[in-house]
C-alpha cells in the first residue's frame, strides 16, 4: 500500500520535478506479484490522484515489459555480462553457512561463473557478473559520496527459475529507456544502488542522479509500523485529513525553509530543493499533522469543507438532508483538528440529544436555571423569521443584562439544552443553524427535565 513513507517519496520527486520543470514519471514496480495485488495498486493510483500528484507519464507496469527484460538479460548472457547458475537452495546455504562461519561476508561466490555445461534437470537462473576489481561512487544529492568496492557485491540474480526479472534489475532497465535523470527514492535503497549503477554501465548507459531520502520513524524513534500511521494513505481521507495538509506536513518533514511551517503546494514547489533536505531520519508527529490540517480547515470556507464533511457524515450513517453543512463547518472548523473530529462534533445538529452529560446537565438544566430557559425561550420566539446569529445574540445578551447575570448563565443551559452537553459552537451561531422550530422543540425537552 502507498504509506506515508511512499507519499513523501512521491512528493519529493514531484515538487522537483516540477520546480526544475521535469518530467514526473509514474512506474508501478509490480514483479513481485504476491505483494504488487491488484487491490495494492488502485490503492496506489487512488492515493496518488487524492493527493493531486498527478503523472506526466505512466503508469508503467514492470509486468507489461517482460520482452524488453528478456531482451536486455540475452544480451547480457550474450556479451558476458551475465551468465546461468544452476546451484541448489541446499548448495547456497552451505556456501553461506561455511562463509559465516569463517568470518566471511556471506555472498554468492560465482562458482556458476565459469560453467559451461547445463546440469540436467535443473531450471537455472540468471546472475549479473559484477566487475570484480574498482569501486562505484554513488554522488548521493542528500549524503553526499558513497564508496563501495567492487569485490564487496555479489552477483545478484537478474532472472528467476521461474522466468520473471528481480527488482533490481527491472529498475536499471527501466531507468535506461525511460531517460530517468534523478531518482529520489528512500534510504533503504542505498545499497542497491552500486548494483543498478554497474548493470547501466553494462547497458552502456549513465546512470541517473540519485538523492536518498532517510526514513521517518515512528515518534518513538523506532521503525515506523502500523502502530504508528504506516497504513494506507487513503486511511488518512478517511480520517478526516486535506491532501493539501498531509502535503504540507510530509514536505516539512526532512526538509525546510527557514522557520516556516504553512505551506500550500504551489509554495513548497516554488521553494523545494533537495540540497535542503536533511540527512538524518525524520520522526513522524500526529499532532503536528493534526494541527497543520487544522490550519488548512481554517483558512478554507465553510462552503469548501461541506462537501467533505457531507462524506464523513456519510460514513458514519448521518443524512444532513436540509441542514446547513457550510455554516456548520465554518462554525466548526476553529475547534475541529480534522474532518472526522467536525464530523462527530456536529452530531447533535442532526439528531436531538436522547440523553444529558450528567455532569453538564445537573450544573445547567436545574430549578437554579429554570428560570433563565423560561426568559430565552421567550427571547427567542420574539425573534420571529429574524432567527439570525446577530439577532439571537442580541437578545441574549439582553436578556443576560436584565436578568442581571453574565451571558454565560443564559447561554450554557441553552447550549446543554441543544446540543446534549456542555460544548457546541458559539450559542448564537448553533442555534441558527438548528433553526427556531428545532430550538425550541428541545428547549422545552430540557425546560421540562429541569423542572422535574
Amino acid at each position: 500500500m502507498l504509506h506515508i513513507g511512499g507519499v513523501r517519496t512521491a512528493l519529493f520527486s514531484w515538487l522537483y520535478a516540477r520546480r526544475h520543470g521535469g518530467t514526473f514519471i509514474l512506474r508501478i514496480e509490480d514483479t513481485d506479484r504476491e505483494r504488487s495485488t491488484d487491490a495494492a495498486i488502485e490503492a496506489i493510483l487512488d492515493g496518488m490522484k487524492w493527493l493531486g500528484l498527478d503523472a506526466d507519464e505512466g503508469p508503467f507496469y514492470q509486468t507489461k515489459r517482460y520482452d524488453r527484460y528478456r531482451e536486455v538479460i540475452n544480451q547480457f548472457l550474450e556479451s558476458g555480462h551475465g551468465y546461468h547458475c544452476y546451484c541448489s537452495k541446499e548448495e547456497l546455504d552451505e556456501m553461506r553457512a561455511g562463509q559465516m562461519a569463517r568470518k566471511e561476508k556471506p555472498r554468492y561466490d560465482g562458482r556458476c561463473r565459469h560453467r559451461t555445461t547445463p546440469v540436467p534437470g535443473v531450471t537455472p537462473v540468471v546472475r549479473f557478473r559484477n566487475p570484480d576489481e574498482g569501486q562505484v561512487v554513488v554522488n548521493d544529492i542528500v549524503h553526499g559520496p558513497i564508496v563501495f568496492q567492487s569485490q564487496e557485491l555479489d552477483d545478484l540474480i537478474i532472472l528467476r527459475s521461474d522466468g520473471n526479472p528481480t527488482y533490481n534489475f527491472c529498475v536499471a532497465v527501466d531507468d535506461w529507456d525511460m531517460g530517468i535523470t534523478h531518482v529520489i527514492r528512500g534510504d533503504d535503497h542505498i545499497n542497491n544502488t552500486p548494483r543498478q549503477i554497474n548493470m547501466l554501465r553494462a547497458m552502456g548507459a549513465t546512470p541517473p542522479v540519485y538523492a536518498h531520502l532517510p526514513m521517518i520513524l515512528g515518534p518513538d524513534g523506532t521503525k515506523l509500523s502500523k502502530r504508528h500511521g504506516a497504513v494506507s494513505v487513503l486511511e488518512y481521507r478517511n480520517d478526516g485529513y486535506l491532501p493539501a495538509a498531509l502535503l504540507n506536513y510530509l514536505g516539512r518533514l526532512g526538509w525546510s525553509h527557514g522557520d516556516q511551517e504553512l505551506f500550500s503546494l504551489e509554495e513548497l514547489t516554488r521553494l523545494f530543493d533537495l540540497d535542503a533536505v536533511n540527512k538524518s531520519a525524520s520522526a513522524l508527529n500526529l499532532d503536528k499533522l493534526a494541527w497543520t490540517n487544522q490550519q488548512h480547515m481554517m483558512k478554507l470556507p465553510g462552503s469548501a469543507l461541506a462537501p467533505l464533511l457531507a462524506e464523513q457524515l456519510a460514513s458514519r450513517g448521518i443524512d444532513p438532508a436540509g441542514i446547513d453543512l457550510a455554516a456548520i463547518a465554518d462554525a466548526l472548523k476553529e475547534r475541529s483538528r480534522t474532518l472526522a473530529e467536525m464530523a462527530e462534533g456536529s452530531r447533535f445538529f442532526f439528531a436531538d440529544p436522547t440523553e444529558y452529560e450528567p455532569k453538564a446537565a445537573a450544573k445547567n438544566l436545574n430549578a437554579d436555571a429554570l428560570p433563565a430557559l423560561l426568559a430565552a425561550r421567550a427571547a427567542l420566539v420574539a425573534l420571529g423569521a429574524e432567527f439570525t446569529p446577530a439577532r439571537i445574540d442580541e437578545a441574549l445578551k439582553g436578556l443576560a443584562a436584565t436578568l442581571g447575570v453574565g451571558l454565560g448563565k443564559v447561554a450554557q443551559p441553552l447550549r446543554v439544552a441543544v446540543s446534549g452537553g456542555g460544548v457546541s459552537p458559539p450559542i448564537d451561531a448553533t442555534l441558527a443553524i438548528l433553526g427556531a422550530g428545532t430550538v425550541l422543540r428541545r428547549l422545552d425537552r430540557a425546560i421540562q427535565h429541569a423542572g422535574s
